[in-house]
């Protein structure tokens, strides 16, 4: 069994009354903070049963750090499992989807309202919304099962009795790898992250020792909004850099669509940290699929929920070693990626608003 430890993120100020009902009825859709999108999983024959007191019924909070690419995957991949599982077992599941817009405070307002509302789980999905949860929980020992989280210990969500969850720990060199076999004359590498994610601290540590090994240059952006990212891309641009590399980032990911048409244009490809990038523009990656890292936490949400935490690791790493690249973007660089067929597997995608 874990210990239960806990250091205290941040003083928060009192959080503001929401209105919003963590059980009923409905379509499934991301949602802001003041309106949750609910819905009740095996409606068809649950609904009577649990009438009669023959089906257990459990209610979940999703909780979203923000809204892009990546997380909504994760979201809506969690949302769909807890509907066949719902099925699968005879039981109700009602679960609502939030989104905290990368905002402290509004965060610990729909963590605080779950555990009000007597949630039997919470879904954090990226390490702020995780942290902020399992604080808002702490009371309660309401399980919280975080997913995607690139460095649970760093984040410091690990040895905590009632929290466990998914990481999709980021494999570098793997990437690094990648970027050298398509191109081995590189010279200079673009370091674009961000300053707020702790998701992106180990891999930039990791890039910056692979490439002081290899005796490349680098060049590192920082950029913690959207305009700025848009900024440090071009920065990184005049500044002639070879490649980019971004982990797991969701500031940069948020603006992926806002950047990729100007790094491909200057013939620069970005590597990142996860295919959802690769959907919004940027060249290539080798991670996990977020679609079964969605499910898989799921699936720990639901053992949580009726099995209790003791016997749960502190967190379960998903595989990865996918390699997902973007056509349209590859035919922009003019780059033959067929080098990676021999590094894994290969998933061809193509850009989306989404």
């Amino acid at each position: 069994m874990k210990n239960m430890t806990l250091k205290k993120l941040v003083a928060f100020g009192c959080a503001a009354a929401l209105t919003f009902s963590m059980v009923g009825c409905g379509s499934k859709a991301d949602t802001s903070a003041d309106t949750g999108a609910s819905s009740t999983a095996a409606e068809t024959d649950a609904d009577t049963d649990a009438a009669s007191g023959d089906t257990a019924e459990y209610n979940v909070a999703i909780v979203k750090q923000l809204d892009h690419a990546s997380l909504d995957e994760i979201a809506n991949a969690v949302a769909a499992e807890l509907d066949q599982i719902a099925k699968d077992n005879n039981v109700t599941i009602h679960y609502e989807i939030y989104s905290g817009q990368n905002d402290q405070t509004t965060l610990k307002q729909i963590g605080d309202q779950a555990i009000a509302d007597g949630v039997d789980a919470i879904i954090p999905i990226a390490t702020l919304a995780a942290q902020v949860m399992t604080v808002c929980a702490q009371d309660t020992q309401t399980p919280v099962i975080f997913a995607a989280i690139s460095d649970p210990e760093a984040a410091e969500l690990t040895g905590i009795d009632y929290v466990t969850g998914t990481s999709d720990a980021l494999d570098t060199n793997k990437i690094m790898e990648m970027m050298f076999a398509q191109n081995p004359d590189i010279q200079k590498v673009g370091l674009l992250y961000s300053l707020s994610e702790a998701n992106s601290t180990k891999p930039i540590a990791d890039a910056k020792a692979y490439l002081e090994e290899k005796g490349i240059n680098y060049t590192e952006q920082p950029a913690n909004t959207n305009d700025e990212v848009i900024a440090a891309a071009s920065s990184l641009v005049a500044d002639k850099v070879d490649a980019i590399f971004t982990p797991t980032d969701n500031v940069i990911m948020a603006a992926e669509l806002a950047i990729y048409e100007d790094l491909a244009k200057a013939g620069i490809p970005h590597y990142t940290g996860a295919d959802s990038f690769v959907r919004n523009g940027a060249f290539a990656t080798c991670g996990v699929n977020y679609t079964d890292l969605g499910a898989q936490t799921a699936d720990l949400a639901y053992t949580a929920m009726t099995e209790g935490m003791d016997g749960l690791e502190d967190y379960y790493v998903t595989e990865g070693g996918i390699i997902t690249v973007n056509t349209e973007t590859a035919a922009t660089l003019g780059i033959d990626y067929s080098v990676f067929n021999d590094m894994g597997t290969v998933v061809e995608v193509q850009t989306t608003e989404e």
